[in-house]
């Protein structure tokens, strides 16, 4: 897979994150960032408990977009 900004495995890298954070870097091969962004994801989710649901759906959509743009822009080495 192409790597580098803007390149079609990126590009495809950051729609796997739109569905679960994490994804994109798994595809890229990049595991252990895949898991940390997959447990800042769940940890967010996890703060129902302690916020409204209003503020979880913002902290849990910055969490996602923030995956994206990661995998969107990863340089490969």
């Amino acid at each position: 897979m192409a790597v580098g900004p803007g390149s079609a495995g990126n590009v495809i890298a950051a729609i796997c994150s739109i569905f679960f954070p994490g994804l994109g870097q798994l595809v890229q091969g990049r595991v252990f960032s895949a898991l940390l962004w997959f447990i800042f994801w769940c940890l967010s989710i996890g703060l129902l408990t302690v916020v409204t649901v209003g503020t979880l759906v913002w902290l849990a959509g910055i969490v996602n977009i923030l995956s994206c743009i990661d995998a969107a822009v990863w340089k490969g080495k």
